[in-house]
C-alpha cells in the first residue's frame, strides 16, 4: 500500500498504568506530524496481579476513556485507529470481558499483545527519537505490569523479554503505599534481581553501549533528577542523560516519604505517587544489574512504535521474503502475513502442541500427517483478530476456508478451518450443525487436535512464551502435564486446565496440569 500525503492515524496504548492516544498525521513510512496526545491514568492494574481482576472502577473508567477518544479521534478526521493492550489486561481474567465491552461500546478491536512485541514496539519508537550514533543500545520501559528490555542497533532488535516487574505489580507484592522500612527494601531489593537476573544477563551476553529509558515511570524519576541538577527545561526529557548516583538518591529519599509528600517532589505527580518510589527502587536495581553508570532518558512511547509499525507493514515491506520450507508451510506464513499475526507467537505455540502430540503419541496412535495439520493450525488459528475480536474464531474458520491455501487438500483446508474455530470457546460437539456434516473419522481427528492445540493456546495465556517446555506422564486414567517455564506460569496453566476438556475425553483421560 502506498502511503498518501497527509495520512491521519490514531493509536490508543491501553497500558497497565494508564490509556494514551495519540493521533499523527503521517508524510511517509517514517515521517509522522503529532497532532494531539491524551492520557487518563486509569490504572487498570490496580489490584489485578493480586486478584486477578480488573476492578469495577477501572473496568468503566477504562471504557469511558476508550469511547472519549473514540470521539476525539473521530472530530479529527482519522483514516484508521490502532489499539493495544498489555499486561493488566492479558492476565486478569476478566480481560477478555474487558476487550468485549471495547468492542461493543466503542467499535474497537484491541491488539492483545505480547511483551515482547511491546519491547519491539518501543525500540522503533526509541531508535526515531534518539540517534544511536552506530552503538548498541538496551532500551529499558517500566510499566505498571511488566518492565521491557530490548536490545539492538540502528538496524535491527536483537533481544527482547518481558520481567514480571511493574509498579502497580510491586504495590500489589508490598501490600501498602507508605513507606518502606529496611527489611521491606532489602525483600523488594532481592525480588527485584531475582526475577531480573536473567533477562539482564541475556542483554549483558549481547552487549550494549549505553541505556534509555522510556515510559511515563522512568521519566517521571528523570525529571526529579533534572529539577534537582537545575536543567533549564526538565519536563523536555529526550536524550537527557541521568547518572545512576542520582537516582539512588532520589530513590532512597522516595523510600522514607508517604504517597502525599511524594507528590511534593519537583517531577512526581501526585498520579504516580502510590508507587513511584518502587519503580526508582526497580530502575536503580536494573541500572546496578547493566554495570552502567547513567541512564539516556526518551519521550518515546509504546504509540509511536505503533504508528511507526502500521506504516511499516502498509508500504509493502513484507510483501517478498516470506520465509517456509515447502509450499504449505509459505501458504500459512502468508496467510498469517497477510492479516497481520505474530507469526513468532505462533512458533512458540506450535512448540508446545508439538511436544504434547509427540509425547502422547502411544495413546492418540495419530499419523505424520496429523502432526503436521497441528502445526499448521498453529500458525492461521488467530487470523480472524483481523477482522474482530469478537467471535473471531469463527471469523478465524471463514478466511481460511476461502483464502485458497496452496498445498493443502480440500479436507485438509476443512479440518484446518474447523481447528481454528475450536481452538477457544466450547469444544466441538454433535449439536453443532458444521461438525455433524464431518465424518466420524474427522470428527475424530478434529477431537484429538483441537484438544491438543486448546491446551497449547492456553499456555501461552500471557502471550509471553514463558514456558519453555511441557512433559506428559501418562497413566491407567490420569495424564499430568509438567510445565516449566521461565515465570511462574500460574495463568497459562489456569487457562490451559479449564480449555483441556476437549483432549480429556478425546483421550478418554483426566488431565491435570501442574508446574514442572
Amino acid at each position: 500500500m502506498f502511503i498518501l500525503s497527509f495520512m491521519k492515524l490514531a493509536a490508543i496504548d491501553i497500558g497497565t498504568n494508564s490509556i494514551h492516544m495519540v493521533i499523527v498525521e503521517a508524510r511517509s513510512r517514517e515521517q509522522f506530524d503529532i497532532l494531539m496526545q491524551e492520557k487518563e491514568m486509569v490504572k487498570l492494574g490496580e489490584g489485578v496481579f493480586a486478584s486477578n481482576i480488573i476492578n469495577d472502577r477501572a473496568f468503566k473508567a477504562g471504557i469511558e476513556t476508550i469511547k472519549r477518544y473514540v470521539q476525539l479521534a473521530d472530530q479529527f478526521g482519522v483514516d484508521h485507529i490502532i489499539t493495544s493492550a498489555t499486561s493488566a489486561t492479558r492476565e486478569a481474567k476478566n480481560g477478555r470481558d474487558f476487550l468485549d465491552a471495547i468492542i461493543a461500546e466503542a467499535g474497537l478491536s484491541p491488539q492483545l499483545i505480547s511483551g515482547k512485541e511491546e519491547a519491539r514496539l518501543i525500540f522503533l519508537a526509541v531508535r526515531k527519537a534518539i540517534d544511536l550514533k552506530g552503538q548498541r543500545a538496551m532500551v529499558l520501559d517500566i510499566g505498571g505490569g511488566s518492565t521491557e528490555a530490548v536490545t539492538g542497533d540502528n538496524h535491527k532488535v536483537d533481544y527482547c523479554k518481558s520481567m514480571k516487574l511493574g509498579v502497580l505489580r510491586l504495590l500489589d507484592y508490598v501490600g501498602h503505599q507508605n513507606p518502606l522500612n529496611e527489611d521491606e527494601l532489602t525483600r523488594l531489593k532481592e525480588h527485584v534481581r531475582k526475577t531480573a537476573q536473567k533477562v539482564m544477563q541475556g542483554a549483558l551476553e549481547r552487549g550494549f553501549d549505553r541505556i534509555i529509558g522510556t515510559s511515563g515511570t522512568i521519566r517521571s524519576l528523570g525529571e526529579a533528577c533534572l529539577t534537582k541538577q537545575g536543567n533549564p527545561s526538565p519536563e523536555s526529557v529526550n536524550a537527557e542523560w541521568v547518572s545512576l548516583e542520582a537516582l539512588e538518591k532520589l530513590a532512597k529519599k522516595l523510600c522514607t516519604l508517604n504517597p502525599e509528600d511524594r507528590a511534593k517532589v519537583n517531577g512526581i505527580s501526585s498520579n504516580r505517587a502510590d508507587a513511584v518510589h518502587l519503580g526508582a527502587v526497580l530502575l536503580v536495581e536494573l541500572m546496578q544489574l547493566s554495570g552502567l553508570n547513567g541512564i539516556t532518558l526518551s519521550d518515546a512511547s509504546l504509540r509511536e512504535g505503533m504508528i511507526l509499525d502500521y506504516l511499516y507493514r502498509h508500504d509493502g515491506v513484507f510483501e517478498s521474503g516470506i520465509g517456509g520450507k515447502h509450499v504449505k508451510e509459505k501458504s500459512c506464513l502468508l496467510l498469517a502475513s497477510r492479516y497481520e499475526v505474530d507469526v513468532e507467537e505462533k512458533f512458540h505455540v506450535a512448540r508446545l502442541a508439538l511436544q504434547i502430540f509427540d509425547q502422547l503419541k502411544d495413546i492418540h496412535g495419530a499419523e505424520t500427517e496429523d502432526r503436521q495439520l497441528l502445526y499448521h493450525s498453529c500458525i492461521i488459528y488467530e487470523v480472524g483478530l483481523f477482522v474482530k475480536f469478537q467471535d473471531y474464531h469463527k471469523h478465524s474458520r471463514y478466511l481460511i476456508w476461502n483464502s485458497q491455501l496452496r498445498g493443502f487438500n480440500n479436507e485438509e483446508v476443512l479440518l484446518l478451518g474447523h481447528l481454528a474455530r475450536y481452538h477457544r470457546k466450547g469444544g466441538p460437539k454433535k449439536k453443532q450443525k458444521k461438525f455433524r456434516k464431518l465424518i466420524k473419522s474427522q470428527q475424530k481427528r478434529l477431537r484429538l487436535l483441537s484438544g491438543v492445540l486448546r491446551v497449547a493456546v492456553g499456555l501461552d495465556k500471557t502471550k509471553n512464551q514463558w514456558v519453555q517446555h511441557v512433559y506428559c506422564v501418562p497413566e491407567t486414567k490420569k495424564i499430568t502435564i509438567k510445565v516449566f517455564a521461565e515465570e511462574t506460569p500460574d495463568l497459562e496453566i489456569w487457562e490451559a486446565q479449564r480449555f483441556s476438556d476437549v483432549l480429556s475425553k478425546s483421550l478418554k483421560r483426566n488431565i491435570e496440569i501442574v508446574a514442572g
